[in-house]
């Protein structure tokens, strides 16, 4: 079974990369994804990743077991961080251990990629202009485009 955490706590490559040591891995792909100091041509000092812990919790678990599931023979951990962070912080690993390299690749990319899309984690960035939420739409401005 998948191991994973939504953490307030720093987190380091080597307790995840060992979560997923197999005999049978000839190979260990990581993803870890760290806050930049830009964002659409904008400076950014620090973020606050934000969620209701207990629902993310369940649905990154919910999306790391089906990625496991879907590639047979693969080991995989991820772990994202929740509060604020500053430039340079790592805000989510991604480790998958595989017989193949290929097969370890295409299940971090998955992975990620469905993290991304389906764990309820919300952004808050903080540029020279204060602090703005990240794929966030108002109702008002949801009525304008269309989409409300």
């Amino acid at each position: 079974m998948s191991t994973t955490a939504l953490t307030r706590d720093p987190i380091t490559l080597q307790p995840w990369l060992e979560v997923v040591q197999q005999a049978s891995a000839g190979a260990v792909v990581t993803f870890v994804g760290v806050v930049r100091n830009h964002n659409d041509g904008k400076p950014i000092a620090r973020l606050e990743y934000h969620a209701y812990e207990s629902m993310a919790a369940q649905e990154l678990q919910r999306v790391a077991d089906e990625v496991e599931t879907e590639n047979p023979g693969v080991a995989l951990a991820c772990a994202h961080r929740i509060g604020a962070l500053s430039v340079g912080d790592t805000a989510v690993v991604c480790v998958v251990s595989a017989p193949h390299r290929e097969n370890a690749f295409d299940a971090c990319r998955m992975l990620i990629d469905r993290v991304k899309e389906r764990v309820p984690i919300f952004k808050r960035e903080h540029g020279p202009d204060g602090p703005y939420w990240i794929g966030w739409v108002s109702a008002a401005e949801a009525a304008d485009l269309g989409v409300a």
